[in-house]
């Protein structure tokens, strides 16, 4: 006689605490079946919790998806937010610290890419997603930009008697937002590469080609504002 299988058994836990779990338990499915293997009941199996239980919590399994983008995607900049943090005050050190925290667990993890795939996958069409993204990305963004305004400081005001009011703008030798958007360019090109062949390189020496791109960029800017 073959035997039902046990329901699920949990305990009451907070409303936040729960919602972590599950949103645990959805990144695990992601990474062992992907989009196509994703399912409420495959996450309830994997949370040890009843289906119903997760519709009380997520209307449907694309919110839940989206929480765990916004959970993964804050989680990687607040590990690096600290790492900067920790770093002190030399621009550079700064730096090292942000890219030391880029190529190394859990950012670096070959196991992940199988859950941005799907989230790259769903992001032009799921606007929960967009939204997501919006929300965490601009963080992450704020803060690669701000270490580059301090490592590429750009020119202030300068006066100017024969302007009518006063001043003329100076343009910028560099522009940030063009530099950020390089910088974000390579470190995930790195990224991608390490994830697919991890032997390709040590995670070191991602750190020095990023280092050596950032230092071309602050020479650069150096020689375009002796001009």
């Amino acid at each position: 006689m073959v035997r039902p299988a046990p329901k699920p058994r949990f305990a009451r836990q907070p409303p936040q605490v729960r919602r972590q779990a599950l949103i645990a338990a959805t990144i695990e499915c992601l990474k062992r079946y992907g989009h196509e293997g994703l399912s409420i009941r495959t996450i309830s199996a994997q949370a040890g919790v009843s289906v119903g239980l997760i519709n009380h919590h997520f209307p449907n399994k694309d919110e839940l998806v989206a929480a765990a983008y916004r959970h993964i995607n804050s989680e990687l900049i607040a590990g690096m937010q600290a790492a900067v943090a920790r770093a002190g005050n030399s621009p550079q050190a700064r730096m090292r610290a942000f890219l030391e925290a880029w190529f190394s667990a859990p950012s670096l993890d070959a196991d992940a890419l199988a859950v941005w795939v799907v989230f790259w996958g769903l992001y032009r069409h799921s606007r929960l997603i967009q939204r997501a993204h919006r929300e965490t990305y601009q963080g992450y963004v704020d803060l690669l930009r701000g270490m580059l305004a301090e490592l590429v400081p750009q020119p202030r005001t300068a006066r100017n008697a024969r302007s009518p009011r006063g001043a003329r703008s100076v343009a910028a030798p560099v522009d940030l937002r063009l530099a950020a958007i390089g910088l974000t360019a390579l470190l995930d090109g790195l990224w991608l590469e390490w994830c697919l062949v991890p032997g390709t390189f040590r995670p070191a020496e991602a750190v020095e080609l990023c280092e050596a791109w950032v230092a071309h960029l602050v020479r650069r800017n150096a020689a375009a504002a002796a001009r």
